[in-house]
């Protein structure tokens, strides 16, 4: 089982990251997910082909081109479309969300959670913090009423720094990886090694999200290119961005977490499932359409009565904030 070396872990322990690279099969692992996202992106195409808001389906496109020539003509990034996760403002039972066998499959993938076994012990939970990131070229971005991307780079933060504080002491381990080869270019995360020894710091927000302040980033990143396949661990506190996609293609990605069974998630609203259990097997969750149900039901939970809890403990007019 032990896909991580004791050189591997001790840099994780002793910077906060670690890039394992090959960890996944690209062909086993991955393709799977890109040919169920082609089906996902089809759906969206003929639902705005439909509504008249593009002139074409576009379905002679290779899937980059055709996701940023959709995003053009429709005006609009549509990424809650494709992601598996929900955003509590403004949830109707109609909002859209993907949570496809393929997706739960690499949740569930057996090389990743052994290494996070390596990491944080053998009872994993796979925590609902979590995204697929379709970020396209930014020359292609539709903007907003404000001239605005309406989704660019991601500014600097800490992934402590977007949960609630009762995760504050949560092994919550971030795994991210790329679909397709993540590069400066198209936008590939950088991190600060050693960042996690400042601790938490404050997150204000901004048009784009939650961002630590300027004056708080120290030391210079580290840039993170990817092939397929590999995969960046980082601890809770390690502080990361990622560059702007200047290219002319997708950059695609996964962002995931995983924490200790039993330790608060720091989303206790949305749900996750435990996905290793070497103590209790027999309480792994291994079907795709229950935990697709999970989601549906809290979809229909926030639409209806449940008032999703707020996460961003720092005022946009506090002292660190102006």
């Amino acid at each position: 089982m032990a896909s991580l070396t004791q050189e591997q872990l001790e840099q994780f322990r002793r910077e906060g990251y670690l890039l394992a690279a090959g960890l996944l099969d690209p062909a086993e692992d991955l393709d799977p997910v890109y040919h169920e996202y082609a089906g996902v992106l089809d759906d969206l195409a003929k639902l705005l082909y439909d509504k008249g808001e593009i002139s074409s389906t576009y379905a002679d496109l290779p899937f980059s081109q055709r996701l940023i020539q959709i995003y053009k003509e429709s005006g609009k990034v549509h990424a809650q479309y494709f992601d598996f996760t929900l955003h509590g403002a403004d949830v109707s039972d109609e909002t859209a969300f993907w949570v496809g066998p393929e997706v739960f499959n690499l949740l569930r993938n057996q090389r990743l959670l052994d290494a996070v076994e390596c990491l944080i012990g053998p009872e994993i939970y796979s925590n609902p913090v979590q995204h697929i990131r379709l970020k396209p070229p930014e020359q292609f971005t539709p903007k907003d009423a404000e001239g605005r991307l309406q989704l660019g780079k991601t500014p600097p933060h800490q992934d402590n720094g977007v949960v609630t504080p009762d995760a504050d002491e949560t092994e919550m381990l971030t795994v991210w990886f790329p679909l397709w080869d993540a590069t400066v270019e198209n936008g590939c995360l950088m991190i600060w090694p050693n960042s996690k020894q400042q601790g938490l710091l404050a997150h204000c927000p901004a048009y784009d999200g939650l961002q630590i302040p300027a004056k708080m980033v120290r030391g210079q990143p580290l840039s993170m290119p990817m092939k397929r396949g590999d995969v960046l661990f980082l601890h809770r506190l390690t502080m990361h961005a990622s560059h702007s996609n200047v290219s002319e293609h997708v950059r695609w990605s996964f962002d995931l977490r995983y924490n200790p069974i039993g330790q608060p998630t720091g989303r206790g609203h949305f749900p996750g499932f435990v996905a290793r259990s070497r103590q209790h097997p027999e309480t792994e969750l291994r079907d795709p359409v229950e935990w697709a149900k999970l989601w549906t039901d809290t979809r229909h939970q926030l639409a209806h009565k449940l008032k999703e809890p707020a996460f961003n403990r720092w005022s946009a007019d506090s002292p660190v904030c102006a």
